[in-house]
């Protein structure tokens, strides 16, 4: 968190390491709902800490709520994230997300659509395709 601010959510549980290469944290805000067809969650990543390339069938929008960070889909080039950023990515979109080398970034994660599924994950982001 920048500056002196304090957070509205709390930081939440340690991102799993199968998942996530650095440090990250993530706060799960509405549990997936069979109704609504929605699941939303915080993640934190620490500097360099990004997940796994992975696709959501039912497509996900990200907000960015602090920090600088990285948004790739494959085969196009990284994008800088920043606060006030929304991302929004098509389902079944190969991508990765995560935090710029010197900066920690926070964003709110929507997966829509969760009766198609959440999320399918894949292989690390190796550090060479992270420092492109």
């Amino acid at each position: 968190m920048s500056g002196n601010a304090k957070a509205i959510f709390e930081k939440g549980e340690r991102a799993p390491a199968e998942y996530f290469t650095g440090t990250a944290w993530i706060k799960l805000l509405v549990p997936n709902d069979p109704i609504l067809n929605v699941q939303i969650g915080k993640v934190v990543f620490e500097p360099g800490a990004r997940n796994n390339w992975h696709t959501h069938p039912g497509g996900q929008i990200l907000i960015v709520t602090d920090g600088v960070g990285y948004y790739q889909e494959k085969g196009k080039s990284i994008q800088i994230i920043r606060k006030g950023d929304v991302i929004n990515i098509a389902p079944d979109v190969v991508h990765w997300h995560g935090a710029s080398p010197d900066r920690e970034m926070t964003h709110l994660a929507i997966n829509s659509n969760t009766q198609n599924g959440v999320v399918v994950w894949q292989q690390p982001v190796t550090d060479e395709e992270y420092k492109r």
